[in-house]
């Protein structure tokens, strides 16, 4: 088996490749240096010759280039090169998996959310995302979209709860919120049972009910840090993806200190 993989430095991207590889698939890393996201052409011929079994589309918006507005890089990235992408892969038939997010949905309207939960993210990120989730399955049919909430790495580096945590000494964490996350092992096992499942959306979570307040304490008892956790009690958001068709380790398994 052979998988190309955008956003392979990324925070998934990089714990996906590392699976990949350990399992035996050849992996090819798409380099935007040397693949234009913004020619067709090149995109189509270079995934025409890698001839991968899955397209893995993990990209988030890097730092545009010079002279380029933020928005314009952000809606290229998340919806432009994701609905391309979804077009090759169909004419090619090459499975296409792309990562979407948990912020297609608002706090206007809380979870737990299911497959059935209508998105109503109506500006910035999740705008793009939900436009992106409607787009690929438009363009094909045969694609699965995977939604992530907020991922949690095993060390205190790169984009993740445990590491954004780090970067604060005191952190004011409600006990009413209940977000969408998931270790990043797991969610790497997740997309690729759902690389082979059947078409359609997917929900990638791990939270049977913790709130981030105690996500936090039991951070912090992993680490053993002395980052200041207050509890808040003003943002009351059940922010669940629910799916029983992925099967998830729960955070009481991955992270035994929340029953400490």
């Amino acid at each position: 088996m052979k998988a190309l993989v955008t956003g392979s430095n990324g925070t998934v991207g990089s714990v996906l490749c590392h699976k990949l590889a350990r399992a035996g698939w050849g992996l090819v890393r798409w380099d935007r240096s040397e693949v234009p996201i913004d020619h067709y052409e090149s995109m189509e011929a270079f995934i025409r010759r890698e001839r991968p079994d899955v397209l893995f589309h993990l990209a988030a918006a890097s730092q545009p280039a010079q002279g380029t507005p933020r928005a314009e890089e952000s809606w290229k990235v998340n919806y432009e090169w994701t609905s391309e992408l979804a077009w090759i892969t169909r004419e090619l038939g090459i499975g296409f998996v792309f990562t979407s997010t948990v912020m297609v949905f608002t706090d206007a309207r809380p979870g737990p959310y299911t497959i059935a939960s209508r998105p109503d993210a109506a500006h910035d990120y999740g705008m793009e995302k939900r436009r992106a989730e409607e787009r690929v399955l438009d363009q094909n049919p045969q694609a699965k979209v995977a939604r992530l909430g907020w991922q949690i790495g095993q060390d205190l580096q790169g984009n993740q709860m445990a590491a954004w945590l780090a970067q604060r000494s005191h952190v004011r964490a409600s006990a009413r919120w209940i977000p969408a996350c998931s270790f990043l092992e797991d969610t790497a096992d997740a997309l690729l049972w759902i690389a082979a499942a059947r078409p359609g959306l997917y929900h990638v979570d791990s939270n049977e009910g913790w709130s981030f307040h105690d996500l936090a304490c039991a951070l912090r008892k992993r680490h053993g840090t002395q980052w200041t956790i207050e509890p808040t009690w003003a943002w009351a958001y059940d922010q669940r993806l629910l799916d029983a068709r992925v099967a998830m380790p729960t955070l009481a398994k991955r992270l035994p200190e929340l029953g400490r």
